[in-house]
């Protein structure tokens, strides 16, 4: 999903290289039928360098790039994607 999301940006003029662009996920693990099933998943990407005038276009990008990337579209089914975006 970052590099999904870091392409987005990069295609709006947005830097998101050389470690401006960070995501930490977190997924919430729950037990069923004693077998460990993933249920949700939360990624928090952090902007560094964005400049104001281009942070509503890097919303934009936030806001649909999940919807475009190959790995959320195939475990999005089955699994519950949420992401956040903070400019730093």
């Amino acid at each position: 999903m970052t590099g999904t999301f870091a392409g987005a940006l990069e295609a709006r003029g947005i830097d998101a290289g050389d470690g401006r662009l960070v995501a930490e996920a977190e997924g919430e693990v729950f037990l069923e039928d004693r077998v460990l099933v993933i249920k949700r998943i939360r990624v928090r990407y952090r902007l560094s360098g964005c400049p104001e005038d281009r942070r509503e276009a890097a919303e934009r990008a936030h806001a649909f790039h999940a919807s475009r990337c190959p790995v959320a579209r195939s475990i999005g089914g089955s699994i519950e994607i949420t992401t956040e975006l903070a400019f730093a």
